[in-house]
C-alpha cells in the first residue's frame, strides 16, 4: 500500500517529467520548408528558361523596332542565359546556406542536449 502523500508526490514528478519532455521535444519539420531534389531541379530549370525567354523577347523586340534582324536577338539571348545561370547560382547558394544552418542547429542540439 502506497501512502497518499507519496502517491501525490509521484504524480507531480510524472507531470514535471512530461512537461520537461514536451519542452525539449524537437518540433515537427514543416513540409513547405523542405526542398526535395526535384523541387530544386525544377526551380533551376525555370530560372534558366525564364532568363532565356526574357533575353530572347527583348532582343527580338529591339530587332523588330530597329530593323536589325538577328543581332540583338542573339546578344540578348546570350545575356538572358548568363542572367539565368547567375540566378541559378544564387539559388544554390541560398539553399546551401539553409542546409548549413540546419546542420549547425542539429549539431548544436546534439552537443548540448546529449
Amino acid at each position: 500500500m502506497i501512502d497518499p502523500a507519496e502517491k501525490e508526490r509521484l504524480e507531480r514528478l510524472e507531470a514535471r517529467i512530461s512537461e520537461a519532455k514536451k519542452a525539449h521535444a524537437e518540433p515537427e519539420p514543416r513540409a513547405d520548408e523542405h526542398y526535395s531534389q526535384a523541387q530544386v531541379a525544377w526551380r533551376m530549370v525555370t530560372e534558366l528558361v525564364a532568363g532565356l525567354l526574357i533575353g530572347f523577347g527583348m532582343g527580338y523586340g529591339l530587332d523588330a523596332i530597329l530593323g536589325t534582324k538577328p543581332v540583338f536577338m542573339a546578344v540578348f539571348t546570350l545575356l538572358g542565359f548568363i542572367a539565368g545561370v547567375k540566378t541559378m547560382l544564387r539559388s544554390v547558394t541560398e539553399i546551401q546556406d539553409q542546409h548549413a544552418a540546419t546542420a549547425a542547429q542539429d549539431d548544436e542540439g546534439r552537443n548540448s542536449g546529449g
